[in-house]
C-alpha cells in the first residue's frame, strides 16, 4: 500500500480507489498544481520485467499526446524506487461497467449518446495512430455529468508485448476482444471497432455476447459465431441500432466500419424515424467460385443460435385448383386491379395530409431556426451539446435532418451548440505567485500583459496568492478566449513592521527593538551634535510609521555629544645649539579628543630658533594638554579647559 506516500516529491497519495490485473489506481494531491489526480502505479510483478516496462513507458509516453473532452488526459510518468507510474486526469465518477451492474440495460437514446462520445475519442486517438487494444466497459468512465472518459492506452500494447500471462486480465478482456486478436494477430484500427460494437451490444442489453467457462472457449466464440442480435434480450433497440452493432462486430475486419468515424456518422442518423425500421444488416454473399476455403484453426464448436426469433407463418399446402375454376379466378382478379387502380389515383386525395419538407437548419441562430419550425408546423423539441466547430447558441444538427418530407406536427429536434468545451479556471488561493505564472503560461495566458498583481499586507507568506478577483475558481473559459483571459490576484506582501521613531533612543535600546522585529541593523554611525545628548540616536535611514518587510536592513546615526572647540597654540623654540650645525629635534605631546599624550603627535627638527603650531581638540566641558620636548628635555607644557576658550 502506497497511501500517505509522497511520489517523486510531489503526488501525495491519499486513499485506492481501484485496480487490476496490472495497476492500482490511488487518488492523489499533487502539491506543485494543488490539485486532485489520479496515479496508476503498476504492479510488483511488472516492475522485474524490463521488455514490458521498456513498451510500457514507450506507449505511455505517446498517449500523453492525446487530448480529446472524452480522453482522460495523462500528466506524467516516471518510475521511483522500482515504483512505475502514470499521472492522470482525476475523474469522480463510475465506470460503464459498474454502472450496467448497478442499473442493467441503459436505454437505447442514453447508449447512442454514449457510444458517440466513445467513437469520437476513439477516431482522435486513431487519428494520432494509437490503437487502444483493451477496449471494455471497466476501461470506460463516465463522470456526474454524463461525459465519457475512456483510458487505459498504452497499456494493453505493453502486456501484448511480453511474454507475460495474466489469467484475471486476459478472462475480462478477452469478452471483448476481436476475432483477430481472439485468434493471436496483432490488433489494429477495425480491432477496436469491434470491442466498440461489443461493448454497444451490453450496454444496450446488460449481457455479453459470448460466453464460456474459460478464456479459451469464449475466444472460440469469437472465431467462429456471430454475434447474436440484441434484440432477442431488448426489444426496445431499434433495427438501426442493431445494424450498427451487427456490423461492428464483422468477423471479416473489411466488412467492419472503415472508421471509427465512419460508425459516429451512422450513430448520429440511428434513430431518426427514417431509419428506424430499417432492413437488417446482413454481410454481401460471395459467388461460391470466388470464396476463399481457409482451413479450420479450430476444432467447430456447437455455434449458439443468431437468428431473430421471429414468427414466421406458414400457408396450409392447398391440391392444386381445377382448371375449371381458372377462368371465375382471372375475371375475379381483372376488377380487383381494376378498383384498386382507381382507388390509388382517388381516394388519397380525400384524406391526402399536408407534407413539409425539413429545411437546412445547420449553423444558424438556435431562435432562429426554432422560429422557422414551428411556423411551418413541426414539434420542436431543444437539446444541448459541446461543439467545437459549431459556434455557441447555433444550431450543430437536426434530427430529423435536412430534405426530409414528415407530416404536419411531426416531432423534430434541434441540437444547440454550447460552443467549445470550456476549461474550468482552477483555484491558485495559497498558491505561490511565481509558480503559478508559469503554469498560467503554459495554458496560453498572457502573462505579460493579462495578469494583475495586487499587493496587500497579510499574515501569510510573502508571495503567496491571498485571493482570486477573476476568473473565479471554477468558472468556463473557451478555450480560445484564454490568451485574452484577464486575471486578477491579490498577492501577500507578508507581515509588515511599522518602523518607530527611534529619536533619543540609546545604543542598547536600538539594539534590543531591531532584535524583537526580526530586522537587521546596519553599521552604527557616531557625528557630532549640540543638540542631542551623547549617546542617543540623532537619527535613522527609515523614516518612523513606515511599513518595511521583516529583515529589512535599517541604520541609525548615534550623538557624540556637542562639537569640541579647535584652538591652534603656536611657540617659538629657541636654538640652543653650541654651533649652527648642530640639528635639535623637537616632540610634541597632545592629549585631546583625537589624540593621547603616551604618543608624538608631531615632530620636527631646527637648526635655529624655530616657530611651531598644532592644533588641539577640546572636549565639550573638558580640558587637553600638550607637552613640548627638545632634545628628550621638557620645554613647555600647558591645560587648556572648554570654558576658557571663545565661543
Amino acid at each position: 500500500m502506497l497511501t500517505g506516500k509522497l511520489l517523486n516529491g510531489r503526488y501525495k497519495m491519499l486513499k485506492m480507489i481501484g485496480g487490476g490485473g496490472m495497476a492500482h489506481v490511488y487518488l492523489a494531491h499533487d502539491q506543485i498544481l494543488n490539485r486532485e489526480v489520479a496515479v496508476k502505479v503498476l504492479r510488483l510483478d511488472f516492475s522485474d520485467n524490463d521488455e514490458f516496462i521498456e513498451r510500457f513507458r514507450r506507449e505511455a509516453y505517446s498517449a500523453t499526446s492525446l487530448h480529446h473532452p472524452n480522453i482522460v488526459e495523462i500528466f506524467d510518468v516516471g518510475e521511483e524506487d522500482g515504483i512505475y507510474f502514470m499521472v492522470m486526469e482525476y475523474v469522480d465518477g463510475k465506470t460503464l461497467k459498474q454502472l450496467i451492474q448497478q442499473y442493467g440495460p441503459v436505454s437505447v437514446e442514453d447508449s447512442v449518446h454514449i457510444m458517440s462520445q466513445m467513437t469520437s475519442a476513439i477516431q482522435h486517438a486513431h487519428e494520432n495512430q494509437i490503437i487502444h487494444r483493451d477496449i471494455k466497459p471497466h476501461n470506460i468512465l463516465i463522470n456526474e455529468d454524463g461525459v465519457v472518459k475512456i483510458t487505459d492506452f498504452g497499456i494493453a500494447m505493453a502486456l501484448s508485448s511480453t511474454s507475460i500471462t495474466q489469467t484475471n486480465s486476459v478472462l475480462g478482456s478477452v469478452h471483448y476482444f476481436s476475432p483477430e486478436q481472439a485468434r493471436g494477430g496483432m490488433a489494429n484500427r477495425k480491432s477496436d471497432i469491434y470491442s466498440l460494437g461489443v461493448v454497444m451490444f451490453e450496454i444496450l442489453t446488460g449481457r455479453l455476447p459470448f460466453s464460456g467457462e474459460s478464456a479459451v472457449s469464449i475466444a472460440l466464440k469469437h472465431l467462429q459465431n456471430e454475434t447474436p442480435s440484441p434484440r432477442r434480450w431488448n426489444e426496445k433497440i431499434p433495427q438501426s441500432v442493431e445494424n450498427i452493432i451487427l456490423k461492428a462486430t464483422a468477423k471479416d475486419p473489411f466488412h467492419r466500419y472503415a472508421s471509427a468515424e465512419e460508425m459516429e456518422l451512422d450513430l448520429d442518423t440511428a434513430l431518426t424515424p427514417n431509419r428506424i425500421n430499417e432492413p437488417k444488416f446482413t454481410l454481401p454473399e460471395e459467388d461460391d467460385d470466388e470464396k476463399t476455403k481457409a482451413i479450420p484453426v479450430v476444432t467447430k464448436m456447437p455455434a449458439e443460435s443468431n437468428v431473430d426469433e421471429t414468427i414466421v407463418h406458414h400457408s396450409d399446402e392447398r391440391k392444386q385448383p381445377k382448371k375449371k375454376n381458372f377462368l371465375w379466378i382471372s375475371v375475379f382478379m381483372a376488377i380487383l386491379i381494376i378498383g384498386g387502380t382507381t382507388a390509388a389515383f382517388i381516394i388519397p386525395d380525400l384524406f391526402k395530409e399536408e407534407q413539409i419538407t425539413i429545411p437546412d437548419m445547420e449553423g444558424k441562430e438556435v431562435s432562429e431556426a426554432i422560429t422557422t419550425l414551428r411556423n411551418l408546423g413541426l414539434v420542436v423539441d431543444e437539446k444541448q451539446m459541446i461543439h467545437n466547430e459549431v459556434p455557441e447558441k447555433h444550431v450543430i444538427k437536426t434530427e430529423p435532418s435536412a430534405d426530409y418530407t414528415v407530416k404536419k406536427g411531426f416531432p423534430i429536434t434541434v441540437y444547440e451548440s454550447l460552443g467549445k468545451q470550456k476549461i474550468k479556471f482552477e483555484d491558485y488561493v495559497g498558491q505561490e505567485i511565481e509558480e503559478v505564472k508559469r503554469e498560467l503560461q503554459l495554458k496560453g495566458i498572457d502573462v505579460e500583459n493579462n495578469l494583475i498583481t495586487i499587493e496587500i499586507e497579510n499574515e501569510v507568506e510573502q508571495g503567496m496568492i491571498v485571493t482570486q478577483r477573476q476568473p473565479k475558481p471554477g468558472e468556463e473559459i473557451d478555450p480560445d478566449e484564454m490568451k485574452e483571459t484577464v486575471v486578477i490576484f491579490e498577492v501577500s506582501e507578508g507581515q509588515k513592521v511599522v518602523i518607530k521613531d527611534m529619536n533619543g533612543w540609546n545604543e542598547q535600546e536600538v539594539q534590543q527593538y531591531i532584535e524583537n522585529e526580526s530586522l537587521q541593523l546596519e553599521e552604527i554611525n557616531y557625528e557630532y551634535s549640540n543638540d542631542v545628548p551623547k549617546g542617543q540616536v540623532i537619527s535613522q535611514t527609515i523614516n518612523a510609521n513606515q511599513k518595511v518587510e521583516k529583515g529589512t536592513t535599517v541604520g541609525v546615526i548615534i550623538s557624540k555629544g556637542p562639537s569640541p572647540k579647535t584652538t591652534t597654540i603656536t611657540k617659538v623654540i629657541p636654538y640652543n645649539g653650541e654651533s649652527l650645525e648642530k640639528v635639535q629635534r623637537i616632540d610634541v605631546y597632545i592629549s585631546d579628543i583625537d589624540n593621547k599624550m603616551e604618543e608624538v603627535a608631531l615632530s620636527d627638527t631646527m637648526t635655529e630658533s624655530k616657530a611651531i603650531s598644532f592644533d588641539i581638540q577640546v572636549p565639550y566641558n573638558g580640558e587637553a594638554s600638550y607637552k613640548i620636548y627638545v632634545n628628550g628635555e621638557f620645554f613647555e607644557g600647558n591645560i587648556i579647559r572648554y570654558n576658557t576658550l571663545p565661543e
